[in-house]
This record gives structure tokens, sequence and C-alpha cells, in this order.
């Protein structure tokens, strides 16, 4: 479950503040039908860390129960290692094969912080666990040094990276080195969808999607692609998305576009964030309308 597309629904909210149950088992079952490798369920767009514990647990079940065997990564993060070793024993509770880690924190986190959370957690956690490394959203920087701490911990499956360097070269030259810091046992995932091909021609085993969560059959095409070692045809699948990733970094982040692009599929109501996030407005709306027609992502 640690290799090929890992994609990463949305968690709608609409403006009652409550779940939408059914819409949440809506955009799952649509992943699972696609043929995603696994889902991400409470990941980046899963809006986690502004539900209350049981509203967790009822979205990793929910996800469980409609994700039709596909193996289902449930996001554990929390400000307190205690919120985040409920977390982990709700998700396993409820079936999850796997846990996703990442810090999250209001105070600056250090190394040490960060070292003592996951060794807290991975001693105490029967199912595999991958490490989160979102700086954009955490603020905190992981080290190769801490990398390779970690993933020498107990029940570390994977490790996900933000990014790489944009040359084919160095990107590969960097995907070796991270791992010959790691064990066999672990594999490296690329995030930041603009960076999904050139981090699987590097050798990335596999891509934790944003785009995957709401647009999965584009997204396998160029893990697929990628997989089978055509890799000027997964470069190809990645530039026709790039209007997309283009929102993604103008809005700053990718869930307020995908939370926006499943409404405008008819997946969810039209607010389904949580407040106080707002959304696209009625414009912006519009613009990323025209980006989906364009790119025929219907589907």
């Amino acid at each position: 479950m640690f290799t090929g597309l890992s994609a990463f629904p949305l968690t709608p909210l609409p403006g009652n503040g409550n779940v939408d149950e059914k819409a949440c088992a809506t955009l799952v079952q649509r992943l699972a039908a696609a043929g995603v490798d696994s889902i991400g369920a409470l990941g980046p767009t899963g809006s986690y860390a502004y539900l209350a514990r049981e509203e967790r647990a009822r979205v990793a079940r929910l996800a469980i129960e409609h994700a039709d065997g596909v193996p289902v990564i449930v996001g554990i993060g929390a400000l307190r290692t205690r919120q985040v070793l409920q977390a982990a024993e709700d998700a396993q509770n409820a079936g999850a094969s796997a846990v996703l880690l990442a810090p999250v924190s209001y105070q600056p986190l250090t190394a040490q912080d960060v070292f003592g959370l996951f060794e807290e957690v991975t001693a105490k956690l029967p199912v595999p666990l991958v490490i989160y490394d979102t700086p954009g959203t955490t603020h905190f920087t992981f080290t190769d040094e801490l990398y390779a701490r970690l993933a020498w911990l107990p029940q570390v499956a994977s490790l996900k990276v933000p990014g790489l360097p944009a040359d084919p070269e160095q990107a590969r030259a960097r995907v070796e080195h991270l791992r010959r810091l790691l064990p066999e046992t672990v594999t490296v995932g690329i995030s930041g969808d603009a960076a999904a091909a050139r981090g699987l021609n590097a050798g990335c085993d596999a891509w934790y999607s944003v785009t995957g969560g709401t647009f999965p059959h584009p997204a396998l095409a160029l893990t697929r692609a990628a997989q089978a070692g055509r890799r000027e045809r997964a470069a190809q699948e990645s530039q026709r998305l790039q209007p997309l990733g283009d929102l993604f970094a103008h809005h700053g982040s990718s869930l307020r576009v995908v939370a926006a692009a499943a409404a405008h599929l008819g997946l969810t109501a039209h607010h389904n964030l949580p407040l106080p996030l707002r959304g696209l407005d009625t414009k912006e709306r519009a613009h990323l309308a025209t980006v989906i027609e364009q790119l025929q992502l219907h589907a």
C-alpha cells in the first residue's frame, strides 16, 4: 500500500459544521472504483485538525467501510501526543491499514520534540506508519539526519517527502541519497502534486496525492506511466495537469481548490470547508470551472 497512487479525499463539512457522511462515502467509493492503490483519509485535504475526536473516528470508519478493500491510511496528527495516541487507537479500531503522522504544532517544534513524538507513537502502534513531511502546513523542516533516525523506529513503513530538485538527474540523486539513509523496508513517496512525475520518474515508490483524491483517473494515468518506465508520458500527464497545479500555488494550498472542484462536480455541497475557511469566491470558482472543462476532468 506504500507504492503507486495514494489518493487523499476531501472531508466535506457543509454549512452546519457536521461531516457530510454521504458525500464522504461517495468520494471514497469513487477512488476505490477508479483503482487507486491506497486511500489517505484525514490527510492534507481531510481537515483533520478541525475535527473533534469523535468526528475523526467516524470519518475513519466511513472511509474503511466504503473503500471496498482498498487499504486506507488514516491521518492521526494532533497538537498533543495524547491526542495523537487517541487518534491512532481510533484508527486501529476502525480497521485502518496504516496511519499517517505529521508533526502538528502551535509552538515551534524542535527535532528532539518530533523524534520523541514518533518514538512514543510507534512504540504502541500495531500498524505501519507513514512519516508525513509537510512544512507548508506544520512549519517544521525535517533534516536528513532526522529522517534517518525516524525511519529505524518500529512500524515506520514510508517517508513522504515534500519536494525534489527540478533537474531530473539531481532529483534522482536525491532519491538515491534518501534510500541510502533508510532501511530497505521503508518506501519513499512524493507529494506536492506539481512534483509528482518528477518524483516518480526519479525513483519514488509512491505519490501521496491531493489531485488523486478528487481526480483519480488522470492521477492514475500519470502514476501508471511512471511505474511502467514511460517517463516522457508521465511528464506529459503532469504537464497536462499544470493549470490545476498553478491554481494550487496561486491560492497558497490545494485545499480550497479541491474543495471548490468537488462542489463543481456535484460531489459535495457548495459550502464544504470548516469555518473559518471560506473557500474560493465566485470569480475564482468560475476560473476553476473553466480549467476543469478545458482539462476534461469530469470523471
